[in-house]
């Protein structure tokens, strides 16, 4: 005797609820950011990331299905990973708000070989990524990315978002060991190399965001 899968029986219940269940599983905050070839620069905040590979490394990131970042990416064949620290959470609302000046009135800077702009202010590590693939999955593309090269930036806290709220991580960010890899250029000197912690966020005081959103 078999038994099919939860939710495979073909019973009329209630659809599942995606958003209240991802709600209660908390993730870091990520802006990914890319060049389209008209010299456009695009970008949109992202919580949907995660690690695929360690050899070769690879990440997936999940952009909604007609996003000018997401077909910037597809065109461009790249994209950088903007891993946001504690103190972050306006760029990360601005990137989700869609709007057209975002990269305006933000800190950022495109060294050689870059993927997408680094935005150095906002940032406490960045990925610069090359496209393997892509999948179509409902109304989001899942991007295969190799990473090619991981630059940190400062030693700071991250951002966190869960229970529809931003917040940061509640204790003092450990030092990370010294482990060797292909580094980006230093910063420039204009951006410190760390910003003073913030007061922990109240989980209940933050609006709700769209999750991925760059009109």
């Amino acid at each position: 005797m078999t038994t099919e899968p939860a939710g495979l029986t073909g019973d009329d219940g209630p659809p599942a609820d995606l958003r209240t269940l991802m709600a209660a599983f908390p993730t870091g905050v990520s802006i990914i950011t890319t060049s389209a070839r008209d010299g456009a620069h695009w970008g949109m905040t992202c919580t949907s990331l995660c690690s695929v590979s360690l050899d070769p490394p690879v990440l997936l990131v999940c952009l909604r299905c007609g996003s000018p970042t997401l077909e910037a990416v597809s065109d461009s064949g790249q994209f950088a990973v903007n891993l946001l620290h504690a103190q972050a959470r306006p760029t990360a609302e601005l990137f989700a708000s869609g709007a057209p000046d975002r990269f305006e009135r933000v800190v950022w800077r495109a060294p050689a070989g870059a993927a997408g702009p680094h935005l150095t202010y906002a940032s406490h590590t960045i990925a610069d990524c090359s496209v393997l693939s892509t999948q179509v999955v409902g109304d989001h593309t899942v991007v295969l990315g190799k990473v090619d090269v991981v630059t940190p930036i400062r030693l700071q806290r991250p951002l966190l978002y869960g229970l529809r709220a931003y917040a940061s991580w509640p204790e003092a960010a450990p030092v990370p060991s010294q482990v060797p890899s292909r580094t980006a250029s230093p910063v420039a000197s204009s951006v410190p190399s760390r910003i003073s912690p913030e007061r922990p966020a109240k989980l209940s005081s933050a609006p709700t965001p769209r999750k991925h959103s760059d009109r």
